[in-house]
């Protein structure tokens, strides 16, 4: 028996146009129906409106409804500026690493990051697992940990 030229993949990208091609003129025939028929929206029917809340809606807002007042002033556009953060200068966290024959360790705080600390930065002498204070400065590589003291 002899084998079919055409390849399955063939086969399906053939059924794919062909079922597109259908889709199209099923649509095309849709449209001739509702123009025939007048189903065309009218402007009043796709206006849209938006209540107090925000929300799209198709009825008119009541017009008697107290409006709040909103101050220009009271709006912030984007992140606040650095200064109005309050950031704290002495933190806490707890000694995960240090090596004491290299003089370096790290340091988790509260948020789980790991901060470098050099020997010449500690006050106290620390360990591993042990709760510190400490203040941190931007080293050449990154954030580092200073003024490290043992938490009393």
């Amino acid at each position: 028996m002899a084998r079919s030229n055409q390849s399955f993949n063939k086969k399906e990208k053939e059924k794919k146009k062909r079922k597109k091609r259908e889709e199209k003129l099923e649509r095309q025939r849709q449209r001739k129906v509702e123009k025939a028929e007048g189903g065309k929206k009218t402007f009043e029917e796709m206006i849209s409106y938006i209540d107090a809340d925000g929300n799209v809606t198709s009825e008119k807002p009541d017009p008697t409804v107290k409006k709040v007042e909103i101050k220009a002033e009271d709006i912030v556009l984007g992140v606040p500026k650095r200064e109005d953060i309050p950031e704290e200068k002495v933190k806490t966290g707890k000694v995960k690493f240090f090596n004491h024959e290299k003089g370096y360790g790290f340091i988790n705080d509260a948020y789980g990051d790991s901060i470098f600390v050099h020997i010449n930065n500690c006050i106290d002498e620390i360990f591993e697992n042990s709760k510190v204070t400490y203040e941190v400065a931007m080293g050449p590589k990154g954030p580092t940990a200073v003024e490290v003291k043992i938490k009393e």
